[in-house]
């Protein structure tokens, strides 16, 4: 069953999505189609295979999910999600009201699976009701009335994860630092493969941005871009048509050689020899 609001002067989608049995997102979608994704496990745990990695999705858990990822869930049926474009609502305009760019989308290296327990659980129950009942009302503040549920959602979704997966002592200073780093190394990454560039468009040094990095055991910035710039390249030669060499050029590499000397070091093959295999790594549990 999905419930869908859309806006024809604005464009703006929202979709609320439950018991689907054929619910997924493909890379190989039209890009324009594509929405972000909040997805809710309502059932036991199942595997989700994003991006040709499969993860265990916990029981009872929330998980942000990008426009440019593609994923299946074992067990769709049993997945609650909410999906949104940009027109509907820009989590990178209202970031200062939900404060989410940078740590829940744009921001992790690996899948982010929020536990809700009994009590949490409940809340959200709560909230995925008052959705329901929004999408049955048809008038002209049912896309505000909607927004405004999103942006409770969200909060919520960042509240937890922030208790789950951040070090005690991250100050909002320190953190706002990190998350204008993974937002910058998103929209960059093609362009920008050094941690100096990035840098310099914080007004920071890279040894102050390695350092913060370092005391909150987060990947070092060099990490984060080379991880964004192998996802990127694998979703390019697993799902598109396009040659080594629009890759190479596409993600801001200089020749052929150059790109695939980086990718080796990465993942241990050539691109040739990964796009051969049609690699998928290993199961990994959280």
């Amino acid at each position: 069953m999905q419930y869908v609001y859309h806006d024809s002067q604005t464009e703006g989608i929202l979709h609320l999505t439950c018991q689907e049995p054929t619910f997924r997102q493909s890379f190989r979608e039209d890009y324009r189609n594509r929405l972000l994704t909040i997805a809710w496990n309502t059932g036991p745990d199942q595997m989700i295979t994003i991006d040709g990695i499969s993860y265990l999705f916990p029981q009872q858990s929330i998980l942000p999910l990008m426009i440019n990822q593609s994923y299946v869930f074992e067990e769709p049926e049993l997945v609650v999600a909410w999906q949104f474009n940009r027109e509907f609502y820009c989590i990178v305009d209202h970031d200062k009201e939900v404060s989410c760019v940078g740590f829940l989308f744009y921001g992790a290296t690996i899948p982010m699976f929020i536990a809700l327990d009994q009590l949490e659980r409940t809340k959200f129950d709560a909230l995925l009701r008052v959705f329901y009942d929004e999408f049955s009302i048809q008038d002209t503040i049912q896309g505000e009335m909607l927004r405004m549920l999103l942006k409770r959602l969200i909060i919520k979704m960042t509240r937890l994860a922030k208790e789950q997966f951040l070090h005690q002592h991250f100050s909002e200073k320190d953190l706002d630092l990190v998350r204008r780093f993974n937002l910058l190394v998103e929209i960059n990454f093609r362009t920008l493969h050094n941690v100096k560039s990035y840098a310099d468009l914080l007004n920071r040094s890279s040894k102050t941005l390695s350092n913060l990095f370092a005391q909150y055991n987060q990947p070092s910035p060099l990490q984060i871009i080379h991880k964004r710039i192998v996802l990127e390249a694998k979703r390019l030669i697993l799902y598109t048509n396009k040659s080594i060499k629009e890759i190479t050029f596409e993600l801001g590499f200089e020749a052929i050689p150059h790109f695939s000397r980086f990718f080796k070091n990465q993942i241990g093959v050539s691109p040739s020899e990964f796009k051969e295999r049609n690699t998928t790594l290993p199961i990994r549990k959280n």
